[in-house]
């Protein structure tokens, strides 16, 4: 990466709907998972998906599939505590979609995941002094397939849902950037780059905790919602409410004179 010395700003990119597009694979699996545990009574549409997020505690899948589950049988009149579901059978039906049945290697949704950025435009974030890393609620696996199998980046900073509390919980947030400015002195502002609530309410979070810089969050549209306009329009609105500074199509629409200028901003702000 630059020299230390070089570095004016340290971004941090989610990966799901910002680095690879998941409406065909995690949403699915999600769609999948719940329709099988209600008997093929109800499979979530991905409105349903997005209005459950929306609500900024349900970054995880497995959570939200489990979620989606009890809110529908609520609407037959059964409590939680009658359905006792089994939340192990959960995660292990959604993984089966998701990664495949083969344990040794992906062979489920994960392997058609397009990606919505590319090596290229991480170049030019470090030509331009910018440190980027990844902060996101995917499993290390699943994460590490994409960036260094699919995208071909050589150990880059990551922190995954193993390593830290998920979103908003901005711990792992915190993390990603202890690496990235190892070795760095002054105490740079912070974008994080993300596409749900959760990821919004992480900066949120994060500044109240942490006065000393700029937090900047920068939502981007995952491209199920780009579907129609004026979905679009609604979930940009949303993710303004939830804090973003602004709102991106597409994360390569970041560039390293937009970062500099949010940065800047955000200085003016602060004092």
């Amino acid at each position: 990466m630059t020299q230390k010395t070089s570095v004016t700003a340290i971004v941090v990119f989610d990966i799901d709907g910002v680095v690879r597009d998941v409406g065909g694979s995690y949403r699915r699996a999600i769609a999948d998972t719940v329709e099988y545990f209600t008997t093929q009574a109800y499979r979530p549409t991905p409105l349903d998906i997005d209005q459950l997020k929306s609500e900024g505690v349900w970054n995880n899948d497995w959570e939200a599939s489990q979620e989606l589950i009890y809110r529908y049988f609520e609407t037959q009149k059964q409590s939680r505590e009658q359905l006792q579901l089994d939340y192990s059978a959960i995660v292990a039906f959604f993984q089966s979609r998701y990664r495949g049945s083969d344990p040794n290697n992906f062979t489920g949704y994960i392997c058609n995941e397009p990606l919505l950025l590319q090596p290229s435009y991480l170049e030019q974030l470090t030509q331009a002094g910018i440190t980027w890393g990844f902060f996101s609620g995917a499993t290390r696996g699943s994460a590490n397939y994409i960036l260094e199998k699919r995208l071909g980046l050589e150990s880059p900073v990551l922190i995954a849902m193993e390593d830290a509390p998920g979103k908003p919980d901005p711990t792992g947030l915190f993390a990603t950037v202890g690496l990235l400015e190892n070795g760095i002195e002054q105490r740079l502002a912070v974008v994080y780059v993300g596409d749900t609530v959760a990821d919004m309410y992480t900066v949120e979070k994060a500044q109240a905790l942490d006065s000393s810089r700029s937090w900047i969050g920068v939502g981007v549209l995952p491209p199920h919602v780009q579907e129609t306009a004026a979905r679009g329009d609604a979930y940009s609105k949303t993710l303004l409410a939830a804090g973003a500074v602004v709102v991106l199509s597409n994360v390569q629409e970041l560039t390293p004179r937009q970062i500099q200028e949010l940065v800047s901003s955000a200085a003016q702000t602060v004092v």
